[in-house]
């Protein structure tokens, strides 16, 4: 799916991006109007623009849009500024990422600030600065306007949090017989990590690099790279230093006695057991009265607990901070999706000799068709030949598996297939556009990523076009009616089944996209809400895809039809695979909760998340299950989730190859309150 979350926003940060920012000229002074415009990227293709527009009195007018693959924000803004380079009255309208309408105001009136939109309101009578949910980037300029006034001290958010500035680093860029000099600075308080952008020396806006999503001022679109590297540095720096607060390496063996004990290989909990870990790998399993606990090493009272072997999460696309992110919430093995193979190369790098924090890597390639609904990242095909090029290339990177997207010919998949196998790399992804997933599967493809590819299937004629928001909206609509017990439903079903592939449900995506509405705390945020930091909480509120009355109920059966339909892949003996598509850690859980809500019992579920996820990427024998000999991964939680799965959430210890990490330090690290 990637991206599905609205970026530049908080809800973009939800999904680890970074891309919250711009800046205007507040320190200059003006006697006629200036424009700043600026570019935004995806990748390297142009996908859209802002334009901000500074009055000499004070107000500001702002048009910011891009285009994602048919999805994409388009708004306006108009706000005006007091004395003090706070925000004094704002409207922002238009619609979000995904279309649906947006409205939002603020206004000081009397000294009583008030807020409002389509799923918030509110006001307050002490000073501070209101952050809006859809805004165009330029609101970030004056919260750093706002910051630098502070001189040090932290400026309070509207509605909630506080927001504090870091200087990073600055360098002097050069162009076509151009300088210019540029300093990085980190706001913190808008997400799980410090949003960062590059300004000039008049404070204003000059780039926020990157390489899924950019801003880019006009006339320096070439510096995109060299930022983006100064600014990994920093990060770099970062997250080095929390690996080394966070990490623990016990340098003697560690005894966790007395647990319940999670067999993952038989979907079964054992009692009073106690696992000894010396060094990097598990070295004694048993029944507590039979283990010898070796002579000083640390013992860990688990009484009341259960321990589990490490989480997979097979459906990824990282940056830095999911690494926190997962190892908070028990995963410790991850499969990236699709990613830039020089951000996913380095983070795994930084993974695996804990210069970071974060799970082990398995990493899949994305083929997409050259077009204008081509994915963000990846390799972007023209001809079959280039195709099967692309898949040699990633075999040669140490990739494990392709991942086709909807643009790809279906003409070239058996080529593809027949290119992937024969490096030893599996075959998934979206379903071609103008192809259905019987005929992908077919054409020899050993997996299938989303439910909703499952369910237009058998919508083959009805749909335009799958490369567009319309392979959520269509499922949307008719779901809901599709007989799960027809003909057509149970020969694809015995198809799979013989085929043994699996299917990468990611039940919490469509969740949050069905069922969630404006004002209301969606499903998927609810258990963890009160524990996120507060600007991301505003994310639960925010609704999912645009729904009208007639629709509103029909979407929430479509979405209960999706439940029925896992269970009965499930019920066939079809593996369901656990991935999230979204936020580390905290949806995993979800979606493990969403399992057992369509029927699959609560062992099945974990099991789905351990043993049968190492076995699909072929890691049984060293991962998956807490057996002697296996690397040490490792969950502690309070309770038992065989009975109760809620209870995944309520992690105490994690362990990564031996090292351990102290869960709710490491939650405090990325704003996440401890669970109780």
């Amino acid at each position: 799916m990637l991206a599905h979350s609205r970026p530049m926003t908080v809800a973009r940060a939800l999904a680890g991006a970074a891309l919250l920012s711009a800046l205007g000229a507040w320190s200059v002074e003006r006697s006629a109007p200036q424009t700043l415009r600026y570019s935004i990227f995806m990748s390297d293709r142009l996908a859209g623009s802002e334009v901000d527009v500074f009055y000499p009195d004070g107000h500001v007018e702002s048009s910011y849009e891009y285009n994602d693959r048919g999805r994409g924000p388009k708004v306006s803004a108009h706000y005006a500024l007091g004395p003090e380079g706070f925000i004094t009255s704002a409207r922002v309208t238009g619609v979000d990422y995904f279309k649906a309408p947006v409205d939002e105001r603020f206004a000081v009136d009397g000294g009583v600030s008030g807020w409002s939109s389509t799923s918030e309101h509110g006001q307050a009578s002490d000073p501070g600065f209101y952050v809006s949910i859809n805004g165009p980037t330029v609101e970030a300029a004056l919260l750093l306007s706002a910051l630098v006034r502070a001189k040090g001290a932290p400026v309070r958010l509207f509605p909630a949090g506080e927001a504090r500035l870091e200087r990073l680093g600055d360098t002097t860029l050069s162009s076509n017989g151009r300088t210019v000099h540029v300093t990085e600075y980190a706001i913190s308080g808008l997400s799980f990590e410090p949003v960062t952008l590059w300004v000039d020396d008049d404070l204003q806006l000059f780039a926020v690099p990157a390489k899924w999503q950019s801003i880019r001022r006009d006339g320096w679109e070439a510096s995109n790279d060299e930022l983006y590297e100064l600014g990994r540095k920093a990060d770099d720096a970062r997250y080095a230093r929390l690996a080394k607060q966070l990490s623990r390496h016990p340098g003697r063996p560690v005894s966790f006695e007395h647990v319940r004990l999670f067999d993952s290989e038989k979907a079964l909990v054992r009692t009073d057991q106690t696992v000894v870990v010396d060094g990097a790998h598990i070295a004694q399993v048993g029944p507590a009265g039979t283990v010898q606990v070796p002579s000083g090493a640390e013992r860990i009272d688990g009484k009341g607990k259960t321990l589990l072997p490490g989480l997979f999460d097979m459906h990824t696309h990282l940056g830095p901070v999911q690494g926190l992110l997962h190892i908070a919430g028990g995963v410790t093995t991850v499969r990236d999706l699709g990613n830039d193979p020089d951000i996913v190369r380095h983070l795994d790098e930084q993974w695996t000799d804990e210069t970071a924090i974060g799970p082990r890597i398995w990493k899949a390639g994305i083929i997409d068709g050259a077009g204008p609904y081509q994915v963000p990242t990846g390799f972007f095909a023209r001809t079959e030949e280039e195709a099967v090029s692309f898949v040699n290339r990633y075999a040669d990177l140490g990739y494990v598996q392709i991942k086709l997207y909807s643009s790809i010919d279906p003409a070239w998949v058996p080529a593809i297939v027949k290119a992937a196998h024969r490096r030893g790399l599996r075959v998934s992804g979206h379903v071609p556009n103008g192809m259905t997933a019987a005929g992908f599967v077919a054409a020899g493809a050993d997996e299938l990523q989303h439910i909703n590819f499952v369910f237009l299937n058998f919508l083959a004629g009805q749909v335009k076009d799958t490369r567009t928001p319309e392979r959520f909206t269509a499922v949307a609509e008719k779901a809901a009616t599709l007989d799960l017990e027809s003909a057509s439903v149970n020969s694809f079903v015995k198809l799979l089944q013989a085929r043994r592939v699996p299917v990468d449900v990611t039940l919490a995506v469509f969740e949050n996209m069905f069922t969630a509405r404006p004002g209301q705390a969606s499903p998927s945020f609810l258990p963890v809400l009160e524990r996120l930091p507060p600007q991301v909480q505003r994310e639960a509120f925010t609704g999912g895809l645009a729904v009208t009355p007639a629709t509103d109920q029909l979407y929430k059966d479509s979405y209960a039809a999706m439940l029925r339909m896992t269970k009965k892949m499930y019920d066939a003996g079809i593996p369901i695979l656990v991935g999230t598509d979204a936020t580390g850690g905290i949806f995993l859980h979800r979606e493990l909760e969403l399992e057992v809500k369509a029927g699959i019992p609560p062992t099945r579920a974990l099991q789905n998340a351990t043993f049968l996820a190492a076995r699909v990427l072929k890691q049984q024998r060293t991962l998956g299950s807490v057996a002697v000999g296996k690397l040490a991964d490792l969950v502690l939680v309070e309770g038992d989730p065989t009975v109760e799965i809620s209870d995944i959430r309520r992690t105490r210890i994690v362990v990564k190859g031996g090292t351990m990490y102290d869960v709710a330090a490491v939650d405090r690290a990325v704003g996440i309150a401890p669970s109780r």
